[in-house]
Parts: C-alpha cells; sequence; structure tokens
C-alpha cells in the first residue's frame, strides 16, 4: 500500500493581513493571535491565512484554492502576491518513520492536525521572507548607490530631501520586517509534542529560515550604518554652507557700513 501523500501550497502577498477582520469572512475558521485556521467540508483539506500575509494550503484541489482565494480577496480587495508566486511543498508518512526531510519532502509517521499547521507555518514563514529579502535587497542596492556616489565625489548633494524620504522608507521597512519576522520563534505546538519540535526543526532547515534571517539582519545593519555616515556628511555639507552664508552677509554688512561713512 503506497505512503500517503500530502501537498502543501504557499501564497504570500505584499499586504499584512488583520485576522480580526477577515474573522467574518471565514466564519467556521478558528483564529488565534498567530492564525486563521479552518477546514473544507468534506474532507477536501485544511487552509491557513497568517497576519504576516501568507495563505497555506494543505491538500485543497487547484479548484479550491481558487474558490477560497476569491473569498479572501473579497475581504481584502486590495491583495498583491509577492513577485515570487507559490510555493509547493510534499509531505509523505510512513509508519514508524521519524520526521526527516529526504529529495525535498517531509517524512513523518503520522500527520496530524496540529503538525499540518506547523508545516504550513514555516511554508508561510519562508514565502513571506521571499518578498521581504526582496524589499531588503533592493533597499541594500540603492544605499549601495548613495555611498558610490559619496565615494566618487566626497560629498553629497545638497537637496536632503531624497535622501531623507529614502531614510524613511529604509527604517520603514526595516521595522516591518523585525516586527514580522519575529515569528521565526519556535511555535508554542513544537514545544508541547517532541516530534513537533523536530519537524519545525528540519523544515527550518529545509528552507534555510534562520541563514536567511541572518542575512536579512546584517545588510540591514550595513543599511543603517551606511546611512548614518551618509546623513552626518549630509548635515556637516550643510552646516558649512550655512557658515559661508554667514561668513558672506557679513562681509556684504561691513561693505555697506564703509560704503555709507
Amino acid at each position: 500500500m503506497p505512503s500517503p501523500h500530502h501537498t502543501f501550497h504557499a501564497v504570500a502577498f505584499v499586504e499584512n493581513l488583520a485576522l480580526k477582520d477577515l474573522a467574518p469572512t471565514f466564519p467556521n475558521a478558528r483564529r488565534s493571535p498567530h492564525e486563521l485556521r479552518y477546514a473544507l467540508p468534506d474532507g477536501r483539506g485544511l487552509v491557513f491565512i497568517y497576519p504576516f500575509g501568507a495563505i497555506v494550503f494543505c491538500d485543497v484541489s487547484p479548484a479550491d484554492r481558487e474558490a477560497e482565494m476569491a473569498r479572501l480577496r473579497a475581504a481584502r480587495p486590495v491583495l498583491t502576491p509577492t513577485p515570487g508566486g507559490a510555493d509547493e511543498f510534499q509531505v509523505r508518512e510512513d509508519a514508524g518513520a521519524t520526521p526527516d526531510v529526504a529529495d525535498g519532502a517531509l517524512i513523518l509517521d503520522q500527520l496530524t492536525a496540529e503538525r499540518a499547521s506547523v508545516v504550513a507555518l514555516t511554508m508561510g514563514q519562508s514565502a513571506a521572507m521571499e518578498y521581504y529579502e526582496g524589499a531588503v535587497e533592493e533597499m541594500f542596492g540603492q544605499t549601495g548607490r548613495w555611498v558610490e556616489r559619496l565615494e566618487l565625489r566626497g560629498t553629497v548633494a545638497l537637496r536632503t530631501r531624497p535622501l531623507h524620504r529614502f531614510i524613511g522608507a529604509a527604517v520603514g521597512t526595516r521595522s516591518e520586517v523585525l516586527s514580522v519576522l519575529h515569528l521565526l520563534d519556535r511555535p508554542d505546538e513544537a514545544w508541547d509534542d517532541p516530534g513537533m519540535g523536530r519537524i519545525y526543526d528540519e523544515l527550518r532547515a529545509e528552507f534555510d529560515l534562520v541563514d536567511r534571517y541572518q542575512a536579512m539582519e546584517m545588510k540591514l545593519r550595513s543599511v543603517q550604518d551606511s546611512l548614518e555616515l551618509i546623513l552626518d556628511v549630509a548635515r556637516d555639507r550643510r552646516l558649512v554652507s550655512l557658515e559661508i552664508v554667514i561668513v558672506l552677509l557679513i562681509g556684504f554688512e561691513i561693505v555697506l557700513t564703509l560704503l555709507h561713512r
């Protein structure tokens, strides 16, 4: 008898999702601070919705996925899928097996609803992280262009409004990344069931969640340090310009005084 297979399908969005606002659209869902979870009728699969902007399907057919996505968009009309698209992952049950990842699939002895929630959470985190990786990479590249200009010219533009706008956007992105990705903490279910803890550890390693998060943290720190340096240079240049204007005004006043004698 072939081993049961399960397919998880994750979709991430640019926007975050307020679970409280979505609850009326999914009245049969079980809501917690970290997820909205419900089962489709007649055993047609499970659906998990996360506040960091991700929805994960377990054993849900393409037609049912489209129907549930339509329900979600009806409740949240402005919903933009991330450029990375959707992720898919396989889980195979094998009696007596210890949780392990082989050939890109998770192998375990039994997939319970709680264990499915751990798999779904990890997939949702990975899919959402792809968006934030792209945002941080773009911010890192733009910061590099500011630094390159400083390196070539030895200064920055006197007009600092574009720099201030970019710094504001960078601070906002950094705050959002740090506030969202704290969800990489081990879920409560993983503490209650050693098997689920092993599943979570295996999946975190499979999706490289820790390494990817640390890479983003390093880039964010680099962006922050570079922006602080650029802002100091811009502030110094404006102070020098102000001092020059003051000296010119004083000189102009002296000239006018001498002319009126």
